[in-house]
């Protein structure tokens, strides 16, 4: 009875992470179309088609922000791609319930094809790339000239593709990819995130030379209501 009930509670998580998709006219869900429409209003001289989300440190929300994004911009219509290059602490697989075997590290090293490591979700035009095994050296998969070449692939099958990557101020494989992608998100966490972390995340950010969109305000409780939101600021 323990191991049912833990099991239950495990899924009972999943479902709340994924809340775009389980709950869709809940609070929360709306917030993050808000996030979706401030992305796609704060672009308006081109278009966005791929993103880095990331965070100052760990526990802050980024990788939950990052699935409900990709929902819900699936909900719009458009072929998305969620890629976990957390190539050194996935989660992606576990919040939509995939195997993990093959994934984003075997595409990096030229063991499978982009094709055929994309996984599909229950969610309608939207694709998971899990991470795959863990390498040894994650710094240098991404900052390779091949990872150029998976990203051209990327953008020519997919409408919207979103990089969920570690923490800023732990390793550099989000500065990595912020200087490859179009825009970068910024989460924090209200009541955790340090003010000085979030600015030297910033700082870190800028010096790559990658575009930061704005920053995301996670786990910010409303006086009158005890739903959680999230909120998008232009930087």
């Amino acid at each position: 009875m323990a191991r049912k009930n833990k099991n239950n509670d495990k899924l009972l998580t999943v479902q709340r992470r994924l809340v775009a998709h389980n709950s869709p006219k809940s609070p929360s869900a709306e917030q993050y179309r808000t996030i979706r429409t401030n992305i796609q209003f704060s672009t308006l001289e081109e278009d966005i088609q791929t993103i880095v989300m990331t965070s100052s440190g760990p526990g802050e929300g980024k990788s939950t922000t990052a699935a409900n994004l990709a929902i819900v911009y699936a909900q719009q219509g458009k072929k998305v791609l969620l890629v976990d290059s957390d190539l050194r602490k996935p989660t992606v697989h576990y919040s939509f319930r995939l195997e993990n075997y093959v994934g984003f590290t075997n595409v990096l090293t030229k063991q499978e094809t982009l094709l055929n490591a994309v996984k599909k979700t229950d969610v309608p035009d939207l694709f998971v790339l899990t991470s795959g095994p863990i390498p040894p050296n994650p710094s240098e998969l991404l900052a390779s000239g091949y990872m150029n070449e998976v990203l051209e692939q990327m953008k020519a099958e997919f409408d919207f593709i979103i990089f969920d990557t570690p923490p800023t101020l732990a390793v550099t494989d989000s500065q990595i990819l912020s200087n490859k992608a179009d825009g970068t998100i910024l989460v924090v966490s209200s009541g955790k995130t340090n003010m000085d972390a979030a600015k030297k995340a910033k700082g870190l950010l800028s010096n790559s030379k990658g575009r930061l969109l704005g920053v995301i305000l996670n786990n910010r409780k409303m006086d009158n209501d005890s739903q959680y939101y999230y909120y998008y600021g232009t930087n």
